[in-house]
């Protein structure tokens, strides 16, 4: 099953855990001191939430996707159409091992294309991001990727 995959970063985690436990009628499916996550069969998505980042609002979108194969397609379709991207294998973010191909659309909005291989106990470890919320690339100078410790 794919699902639409959106993280949030959030000020107030408990309040923001209130909130979409009602909206969603479920209690989260993951759930940690800082993160929180919904896996929703219907509609099919994948909701998460963390606190203590820079920003607060929209941090990326993305597809979680049930195979690697899933997103080797998802890369060759997006590279068919002339959109860069940057590979990460066996990453270790939001409390999971995962297969990821990241892309930024037209507007900037950051989009996390994965495969998730299992569970982690630690929110994150890999070769991406500063404070923005989810271990992930952010752009500097157009198109190219600036990488730093994922914390």
């Amino acid at each position: 099953m794919k699902r639409l995959h959106m993280h949030i970063s959030v000020e107030d985690l408990a309040q923001s855990i209130k909130f979409y436990t009602a909206l969603f009628g479920m209690e989260p499916t993951k759930l940690k001191e800082d993160y929180a996550q919904w896996l929703v069969d219907e509609p099919a998505v994948n909701l998460a939430i963390s606190s203590g980042r820079d920003k607060k609002g929209l941090n990326h979108m993305g597809l979680q996707v049930d195979s690697d194969e899933e997103v080797q397609e998802l890369e060759e379709r997006l590279q068919a159409a002339g959109v860069a991207g940057e590979k990460q294998k066996e990453a270790v973010c939001c409390y999971a091992k995962s297969n990821k191909y990241w892309v930024q659309d037209p507007q900037g909005i950051i989009w996390e294309n994965y495969h998730t291989m299992e569970q982690a106990e630690f929110f994150g470890g890999d070769s991406f991001t500063g404070g923005s919320g989810c271990c992930q690339p952010s752009f500097a100078d157009g198109a190219k990727w600036s990488t730093s410790k994922c914390s």
